[in-house]
Formats: C-alpha cells, sequence, structure tokens
C-alpha cells in the first residue's frame, strides 16, 4: 500500500514599509521557498498568510493593521488557516498587537523572522497563538546576520543592498532606534558577496539602504567606511547604476563627496533627509544639524557634481513650530531647489521624547503647512522638468504598459519614490537601458522617445 503524498504548504505573503522592510521581507520569502513551500499568488487564499508590518508612524500603523483584519476576515471565511505578523509593528507592540486585533495566530519580531519557515509549520499544527519576541534589541542579541539569501520582490533588474541594521541617531521623534536596536553595520565582504550575488542573478541597479548609510562602520571604529565601500561596489564588473539613499547630512564628508565625484557608476543622485532647516526646530528634534551646515553642503556637491540631483525629506508641524519657524523652513526649500521632496506632518509617536513636548501643533495647522510647502515644491520641481525638454538622457527599463509605453527612470529618479520616464511606443524589454529625447511633461513625469 502506497502512502499518501504530503500536500505542499501554500503561503500567502503581504509586504509592507520601506526599502528596509522590503529586504526582510525579501529574506522570509527565501526561507519559506527553501523549505519546500509554495508561494501564493493570492494570498488571500492560502494555508497561511505572512504580514511584514510597519510600525514606524501612525499611518503605517494603520495600513498595517487594515491588512491584518482583511486576513483575519479571509480566515474567518476559511480561505486562509494561519495569519502571522511579523515585522516592525510586531516588534514595537508584541503582545499587544494580540489584544488590538484578535486573531492573530503568531507575532514575530524582528530577531525570528529568519526562523519564518519553522514559525508557520509551528502555527499549523496548533491552535493557540504564539509570541516570537525578543524583549529589548541589544548589540550583543541582534547581530547582523550572515545570510544572504533573498528572493527578490518586483523587477528582476533592481534590488535594495542593505548594509547595516538598526541606528544609533537619538532623534526625539523616531521610533526606529527602539523597534531595530543599535547600529550594527553588515562585514564589508558580506556586502560585496551580496552585491555580487545578485548582479549575477540579472540586477543592474543596486540601490545602497540603511537607516542611516553614512554611518557605515562607524561602529566598528573605521573611518569613512561607506566611502571604502562604495570604491569596492563600483569595481563591480556588469553593475551599471549604484544609487545611494538615506544619507544623514552630517556624515557627508569631503571625502565622500570627492569618491562619489570620481566614481563612474555611483549615480549623481542622493537622498538625504534634512527633515528641518530651522535651527531651533533641528535642535528640538536632536538633530546635530545647523541651517548654515546644510547650505554648505549642498553647496559643496553642486559645486563638485553640477549633474546632482537631490532628494530629501521634512516635517511640518514639530511641537514648537511657530509661523516663523515654518517660513524660515519654506525659504530654506525655496533657496535649495530639491529635485524631488517628501513632507510629512509631525506625528506624535508614544514611547518617543516629541510626544510629551509642550506647544503641540493642531493637526488642521500641519496640513495647511505641508500643502503650502508641497505646493511651493511642485512649483520649482515642475520648472525643472520643463528645463530638461530636448535633452538626451540613458534610463532603465522597468516595465512595458499594455498599450506599449515605456515606464523608465533616468539617473536621477529612484524607484518607487520619484517620478518615471514615459517612453511612446517602447520597443525595449524591462532590464534594457535606452538613450531617449525628452519631448514633453505630464506632471511630475518626463514624456519621451526613443533614439
Amino acid at each position: 500500500m502506497s502512502k499518501k503524498k504530503r500536500r505542499t504548504i501554500s503561503v500567502g505573503f503581504v509586504a509592507l514599509g520601506c526599502p528596509k522592510n522590503t529586504v526582510d521581507s525579501e529574506r522570509m520569502l527565501a526561507h519559506i521557498v527553501e523549505a519546500g513551500m509554495l508561494i501564493s499568488e493570492d494570498p488571500d487564499r492560502a494555508d497561511a498568510v505572512v504580514i511584514n508590518t510597519c510600525g514606524f508612524i501612525a499611518p503605517a500603523k494603520a495600513e498595517s493593521i487594515d491588512v491584518i483584519r482583511h486576513a483575519l476576515d479571509c480566515k474567518r471565511r476559511g480561505k486562509i488557516r494561519r495569519v502571522l505578523v511579523a515585522g516592525c509593528l510586531s516588534q514595537r507592540m508584541g503582545d499587544a498587537l494580540l489584544q488590538e486585533v484578535p486573531g492573530i495566530d503568531a507575532v514575530i519580531g524582528l530577531e525570528h523572522r529568519d526562523r519564518i519557515a519553522q514559525i508557520i509549520l509551528q502555527s499549523l499544527k496548533q491552535d493557540r497563538p504564539e509570541v516570537f519576541l525578543e524583549p529589548q534589541l541589544t548589540q550583543k542579541a541582534h547581530a547582523v546576520s550572515q545570510d544572504n539569501a533573498r528572493l527578490l520582490i518586483g523587477p528582476a533588474h533592481r534590488a535594495y543592498l542593505r548594509i547595516s541594521e538598526g541606528c544609533d541617531h537619538k532623534c526625539s521623534f523616531c521610533t526606529i532606534p527602539a523597534i531595530r536596536g543599535p547600529f550594527r553595520s553588515k562585514p564589508e565582504d558580506q556586502v560585496i558577496q551580496e552585491a555580487r550575488e545578485l548582479v549575477r542573478a540579472g540586477v543592474k541597479e543596486l540601490n545602497v539602504v540603511a537607516q542611516d548609510t553614512t554611518s557605515y562602520e562607524r561602529d566598528l571604529k573605521v573611518k569613512d567606511g561607506l566611502a571604502s565601500l562604495l570604491g569596492r561596489l563600483n569595481s563591480i564588473e556588469n553593475l551599471p547604476w549604484i544609487r545611494l539613499m538615506y544619507l544623514y547630512p552630517t556624515g557627508v564628508s569631503d571625502h565622500l563627496i570627492d569618491t562619489l565625484a570620481r566614481s563612474e557608476r555611483i549615480l549623481k543622485y542622493l537622498d538625504i533627509p534634512i527633515q528641518h532647516a530651522n535651527d531651533h526646530i533641528l535642535k528640538a528634534m536632536r538633530r546635530p544639524d545647523k541651517q548654515s551646515h546644510l547650505r554648505s553642503l549642498i553647496e559643496r556637491l553642486r559645486q563638485a557634481m553640477p549633474e546632482m540631483v537631490l532628494r530629501t525629506t521634512v516635517i511640518v508641524g514639530f511641537p514648537g513650530e511657530t509661523d516663523e519657524a515654518f517660513q524660515d523652513l519654506l525659504s530654506f526649500i525655496e533657496w535649495a531647489r530639491f529635485d524631488a521632496l517628501g513632507c510629512f506632518p509631525y506625528f506624535q509617536e508614544p514611547g518617543t521624547e516629541a510626544a510629551s513636548l509642550p506647544d503641540q501643533i493642531e493637526e488642521s495647522v500641519k496640513q495647511q503647512r505641508v500643502e503650502q510647502l508641497m505646493l511651493a515644491q511642485q512649483t520649482m520641481a515642475f520648472a525643472k522638468n520643463e528645463q530638461r525638454v530636448g535633452h538626451t538622457v540613458t534610463c532603465l527599463v522597468d516595465a512595458i504598459e499594455p498599450d506599449g509605453t515605456g515606464v523608465a527612470r533616468y539617473y536621477g529618479q529612484a524607484p518607487e519614490i520619484d517620478s518615471v520616464c514615459l517612453i511612446a511606443d517602447c520597443k525595449a524589454r524591462p532590464g534594457d537601458f535606452l538613450e531617449v529625447r525628452i519631448t514633453g511633461t505630464q506632471d511630475y513625469d518626463l514624456l519621451c522617445d526613443s533614439l
């Protein structure tokens, strides 16, 4: 009598949050597949669904909770057997997440993400919920993983390369150090090995990410560690594009600027979140910058690399932000003329120093300031786009729409967060580089013709 064939376990997966969280999702997916499980094309129908959450700020938490509740509704209707919640929200809330959203089968903290396959199997064998969580992330308890295995999410020609874990900065508004622990650099040889593995798999654009990329190897008492790493990345064959994200302004040294200016493959694009430009607010945020330093940095970057594209992020409505302080920020933004900018209202996050500060700003005032600043930024961004009309640029094609329009990006456009180039009647394939002429604009996007 033959043995009954064991049915393959199907797993749905929902990845939320920032690029750093995307890397976590890709690692978990690799572990799931390596364990012989099948990734379901429909996360609403599976033996188990894993939701890798974000819990950085209130809107991210709300989005994560909505996705969890949707999965639990599918579970009640018999479409899903188990709902497992991982990621930053799990790490931040722990047991409290089971109480806020009853019905979750497992809450998985960051320390246990590489055990995801075993936890899925364990959850399917029992009916009681479990919490897998370290009480506190420490340098010793949460070392950098030596595992490079990843199953990429999104186009196969681009990937994120995370070079560190955690954060040592003490920004008064931020929950990240409490969630992800102290800053730990990934060993340089491991980063290079992972980069080479990604290139061999067909990746043509590596987007270097961390909570603060400029802090790379400072925890190891190494000076200019990022510049050293970039030099080695720049020498990897068949890697045309290297993009830097999340640079802390005070960490951008003259040596790093010189490295960027001389490097052939490191794109002249930097994402440098400044958060504010008024000295009083910067001090209250516990940011070490002053407006004079930010001005000097931008001038040095543009002098060294006139073609440099700069993106930043700012927070408005921080406690104590007077009308004068906001106008100071707005004037700075109009002076700096960033190519791209994200503006967010301040969120009063429990457990942060800023949450207990006096002079909290009304929500209506925050929204008004967001709109005013983004309108000013829109005017500058649209004007810059108009100046690009008639220029020729090299694009990396991300996708081809059903009508034949190519969705691509030139070096000044990062994936997922920036505008795109729309190429009429595109004959190239995703992953191809293509020379195009910019013929017009469509809001933030550029309209292009192939050459």
